[in-house]
């Protein structure tokens, strides 16, 4: 059974911990939990959209969204395992961890133990099952880990003015933009083209633009055979050494990492 057909499934025992682990590259519409829900991201990408917010989540990366939150996920590589729990939340109050969304970095020890879960996919396990107790030290741990949450956050949104400009971006990811490139393509000053980022998505353009490119890298690094350096010029950047600067400035770790920890 996928997420998507356990969705009704994942609420039924609220003292449980479900367990759901899946091969995919799917989208799972717009739904939420009364539980928890811990997924580890491995080997590819996954994307979750709240509140016009997409949030990404690269390899080697867990992300963890507090019960009774609306969400959207996507599952962006179809060599993306995505490793899920979905956890009681009668503790919740016992940490701030609990009732805020992020997403980190996995360590090596909670990669192990969530990998050992598998052993239980599709399973609700409760107090009464002898396991149940690896699944708390799972979830006691969290608060424990380092968790400073990565800044990949890109908004949207539904104005049709800046979805025009921010499709031209998408798709010009690799040239030199400015405000004033904007301007000239779409007939607008630059400081309204400003003012519209910072009214719409209440971000920067600059701000979008460093993020748009960093997304696009980490799509090219866990779906393509590019080098580095033929990635960073492929989205914008003309040395390596700026393009690995920012790259650590959003995930904390160097583009190499990441290539490397996704074929781990």
């Amino acid at each position: 059974m996928g997420l998507i057909a356990s969705l009704p499934e994942i609420d039924k025992k609220p003292k449980s911990v479900f367990v759901m682990h899946e091969k995919s590259e799917k989208l799972i519409p717009l739904h939420k939990h009364t539980k928890g829900q811990l997924s580890f991201v491995e080997g590819g990408v996954a994307y979750v959209t709240i509140d016009f917010k997409t949030y990404v989540v690269p390899a080697h990366h867990y992300f963890w969204i507090p019960k009774g939150v609306p969400h959207i996920l996507r599952v962006g590589y179809s060599a993306t395992v995505l490793r899920s729990l979905f956890f009681y939340t009668y503790d919740d109050d016992s940490d701030l961890f609990y009732k805020k969304l992020g997403i980190y970095p996995a360590s090596e020890l909670l990669i192990q133990m969530i990998n050992y879960s598998e052993n239980w996919d599709g399973q609700h396990i409760d107090s009464k099952n002898n396991n149940f107790e690896f699944l708390v030290a799972i979830k006691k741990l969290l608060p424990k880990l380092n968790n400073t949450s990565l800044p990949i956050i890109l908004p949207t949104t539904e104005d049709d003015r800046l979805l025009k400009i921010l499709n031209f971006l998408d798709k010009n990811i690799s040239s030199h933009l400015s405000l004033h490139d904007l301007s000239v393509k779409f007939n607008m000053s630059d400081r309204s083209i400003s003012r519209l980022f910072q009214s719409k998505l209440h971000i920067s353009f600059l701000q979008y633009l460093k993020t748009l490119r960093v997304i696009k890298s980490i799509e090219l690094i866990l779906k393509t055979n590019k080098s580095i350096s033929e990635i960073a010029f492929e989205v914008g950047y003309d040395t390596l050494g700026a393009f690995s600067n920012t790259f650590y400035d959003f995930t904390h770790s160097r583009p190499t990492d990441l290539r490397r920890n996704s074929k781990i």
